[in-house]
């Protein structure tokens, strides 16, 4: 089983590691237009980006779909950027596209995304011919780590909306504004390479 624990270890370490702040950045940028209050719902949309990610893992380590680092390092700006105009354009808004299950929907698609960054870490890792106990490992350190940078947001928020005093849009606005300025930023390198 020790062998085993790299997987966990190589999860979190991939959620939390400051150099992958583009999964950082979509984490946080997702978690902008909740209040604090709105915490379960929260941990269900984080585990709805784990349970795509772990879809494209277990496709791409069978070798079912194919990994494009070119295609991948466009697709993951774009859907934080996509996160951010939703966050700022449907907040306080009733509708289709503002309702939970959407917002679940769309984290379990763009988590099937940025499942495709994770894959080649993933299957660069396997040594074995079974992927259950290693995926199963991998994907409980990313929501361990997603768990962790979730809950270190939501004490910012609680310290900004109830010791600061600040207003719930504003924090949307600031987090979603910054998400797709740094995303705009990463997709435009990544089209000039």
């Amino acid at each position: 089983m020790e062998e085993y624990s790299i997987f966990f270890s190589n999860g979190w370490e991939h959620i939390v590691d400051i150099n992958a702040y583009d999964h950082l950045l979509f984490v946080m940028t997702l978690c902008a237009a909740f209040k604090f209050s709105e915490w379960k719902q929260v941990l269900v949309i984080i585990t709805a980006f784990t349970i795509g990610h772990s879809g494209t893992l277990i496709l791409s380590a069978l070798d079912f779909i194919p990994t494009n680092p070119q295609l991948i390092d466009l697709l993951i700006p774009f859907t934080i950027m996509i996160t951010a105009i939703a966050n700022i354009v449907n907040y306080g808004k009733e509708g289709k596209f503002s309702d939970a299950k959407f917002k679940y929907l769309i984290a379990l698609v763009f988590g099937l995304i940025h499942g495709l960054a994770f894959a080649s870490n993933f299957k660069f890792m396997l040594f074995s011919d079974s992927i259950v106990m290693p995926l199963f490992l991998f994907n409980l350190g990313i929501e361990a780590g997603q768990i962790f940078i979730v809950i270190l947001f939501m004490l910012a928020l609680w310290f900004y909306t109830k010791i600061i005093k600040g207003e719930h849009m504003k924090w949307n606005i600031f987090i979603s504004g910054a998400g797709f300025g740094i995303a705009a930023t990463l997709f435009l390198n990544a089209l000039a390479l």
